[in-house]
């Protein structure tokens, strides 16, 4: 039985392997992991990919079929779909879950729900989570079906292809600004992250900030995505997330305030431009509108 398949119409002469890597976007493991577990059709007969392509012909690429990891475990958490086709899933990730298992949170992440629902569907395919949230922060999660689509996925990232955009919750009005600084793990510590000359560059734009009673509403958009990337850059310039207790962030919220509310990109297989949201959350709109404290 064979997994995922793709086909693509040759325009002009070209070695087949440089059509698969070049013109289709597959990787070299990748493309070794066809050649031995797949397969590789030109015009409906099986080839190697030293067979010379001529325009007009029709490839056709059978991935192997794909299996979840071993100790990956099904959840029956319901979760809310933004956008679903062949290839894509989006989902509205709650606060207060995991986005991918770890050891403290084997079992009851948002792959483990996604998981579930690949089994309700009847889909077998690991889990490719293309772009990863913090636990409390909630919004937007992208996961590939497939191993190829996370890939393409991994170098439209890399160009910049995957647009991002975040509502968080300061406390003070903030001028809208880019904020280029570099993003490293803090002196003895797993998780903390700090700005440092040593770190990986990282770039937050802050595009509009909506001040009202009980702070400000910003709107920010990556450019790129370091871990915490959002909640270190805001501390950097004075404003942290309100319920950030690591970053210093007032303790007005029983989660820190940030919140992925769309995703836009060109899909890698159909051409089109797709724009993802996911609805401000309760908790913020009741911040935002009551001044809500939870010290009151």
């Amino acid at each position: 039985m064979q997994g995922f398949t793709i086909r693509r119409v040759v325009e002009k002469a070209v070695p087949l392997r440089d059509f698969l890597m070049q013109d289709m976007g597959i990787s070299r493991k990748m493309l070794t992991l066809v050649k031995h577990e797949g397969d590789i059709e030109v015009n409906g007969v099986h080839r190697t990919v030293r067979h010379e392509l001529e325009p007009g012909d029709e490839v056709m690429v059978r991935f192997p079929l794909e299996a979840p990891s071993l100790d990956m475990v099904a959840s029956d958490r319901p979760i809310r779909i933004l956008y679903e086709d062949d290839t894509l899933l989006a989902v509205d990730k709650p606060a207060g879950i995991a986005t991918i298992p770890s050891r403290l949170h084997p079992t009851d992440t948002l792959a483990n729900a996604v998981f579930g629902y690949y089994q309700r569907i009847g889909l077998s395919s690991a889990i490719h989570v293309i772009n990863r949230l913090d636990r409390d922060t909630s919004g937007v999660v992208l996961f590939a079906k497939y191993g190829f689509i996370h890939h393409r996925f991994s170098e439209l990232q890399k160009a910049n292809g995957l647009m991002r955009t975040y509502k968080a919750l300061v406390e003070e009005e903030v001028t809208p600004q880019t904020i280029d600084a570099p993003i490293g793990r803090a002196e003895n510590s797993i998780m903390e992250r700090v700005v440092t000359t040593e770190g990986q560059r990282a770039i937050t734009h802050i595009l509009a900030c909506q001040p009202f009673e009980s702070g400000s509403l910003l709107t920010i958009r990556l450019e790129t995505g370091r871990t915490h990337q959002i909640r270190v850059h805001l501390r950097h310039i004075g404003h942290p997330l309100i319920g950030d207790s690591m970053y210093g962030g007032a303790a007005r919220m029983p989660r820190h305030a940030l919140h992925s509310a769309s995703a836009r990109f060109i899909h890698p297989m159909t051409g089109d431009t797709i724009q993802i949201e996911a609805p401000i959350p309760e908790d913020f709109r009741t911040y935002k509108e009551r001044g809500w404290d939870i010290t009151r």
